[in-house]
């Protein structure tokens, strides 16, 4: 991993003086409607001075080639050439379908992200994933592309409201569960209760960023961050499609990571104490998602598009206990299927 980040509110100086010392011969910023009223205020004064403004429509449903193709016609008409900068403001969306229009665009130009949101700011931004969502299929078009620099300042954390700040929160707890269970320990008796989110968002990034650095094309070890997301996604997936049912990435994962858990503990890799200290913790922070018994096949079958399958073969990352997870075990769509009925029954 090459990127430089820059963590908490006192760094963004380091982060413009960066972009300073480079030569940008133009600077877009790309944002939705939400980080262009909330965050672009505050971005605004480290920016150089001159840099135009590219919009988008904020929400998952909107991460698909036609955003692509506006952000790039926009891009066409400023006149943006390969010694051009692109910066990211905005959650896991915008950072996601920024830098794969930035990787892609004159077959590359630098991107900078900057991370608004908790998921974004843990997860989305760091460790050189890019993509869009195609045919109903999270992520399915996307490239390995690292931006130049990741600028993380808890304080646009304030612009979020609780629903946010949960969907975020996901995606740290799935980091405890995989490679730190002293932290799940701690933390599960504290939750969304704290005052100061830098220790905790430095703490994240730190696991991901040391799973990445050691397999950056997710070849083996880089798997692991995928635990709660071969069904996380697929729940996440079959919701995109309906409208008014649509949920946030991290109510999905929470739902994966109790079914995961489960699997887990069905193969005896993970005790039953384990299994439940888990359900109660997560279940204490994400409310109940309803998955009618005629949704199970269907939502099961878009587990066949995940990407870490080799083949019909659906591979699964699973605990073996909390703080430590093992990749690449094969499921079947009977056992997504049982996964799903047992958290519709808790």
């Amino acid at each position: 991993m090459t990127e430089q980040i820059f963590i908490g509110a006192q760094e963004t100086g380091q982060w413009q003086q960066l972009l300073q010392n480079r030569a940008f011969r133009k600077t877009v910023v790309l944002v939705d409607e939400n980080s262009a009223r909330h965050c672009y205020p505050l971005l605004k004064p480290f920016l150089p001075q001159q840099h135009y403004v590219v919009q988008i429509k904020s929400g998952e449903e909107n991460k698909n080639l036609a955003t692509c193709e506006h952000v790039w016609r926009e891009l066409t008409e400023q006149g943006l050439d390969r010694w051009s900068l692109l910066v990211n403001l905005g959650g896991g969306v915008l950072t996601d379908l920024g830098g794969f229009c930035a990787s892609l665009y004159k077959r590359g130009i630098t991107f900078v992200n900057v991370p608004t949101t908790l998921l974004s700011q843990v997860d989305a931004s760091v460790g050189g994933k890019t993509g869009i969502d195609f045919m109903g299929l999270k992520n399915h078009i996307g490239v390995f592309q690292e931006p130049l620099a990741v600028l993380v300042n808890p304080d646009f954390l304030q612009t979020l409201d609780m629903r946010q700040l949960k969907s975020g929160y996901a995606e740290m707890i799935k980091h405890w569960l995989i490679a730190d269970a002293a932290m799940f320990h701690e933390q599960r008796y504290i939750g969304l209760f704290t005052d100061d989110w830098t220790p905790l968002i430095r703490h994240s990034i730190e696991i991901k960023a040391n799973v990445v650095t050691a397999d950056p094309l997710e070849n083996g070890l880089r798997k692991i961050l995928n635990f709660g997301h071969t069904i996380g996604h697929a729940v996440e997936s079959f919701y995109l499609e309906k409208p008014g049912q649509m949920l946030l990435h991290g109510e999905a994962i929470a739902v994966g990571m109790i079914c995961e858990a489960w699997l887990s503990a069905q193969r005896e890799l993970l005790s039953q104490e384990e299994l439940s200290q888990m359900e109660t913790f997560i279940l204490s922070v994400y409310e109940k998602v309803n998955l009618p018994e005629a949704d199970l096949q269907a939502i099961s079958q878009l587990c066949l598009h995940d990407k870490k399958n080799s083949g019909a073969t659906i591979n699964c990352t699973l605990l073996q206990k909390i703080g430590e997870a093992v990749y690449d075990q094969p499921i079947t769509l009977s056992e997504v299927q049982s996964a799903l009925r047992y958290y519709q029954l808790l």
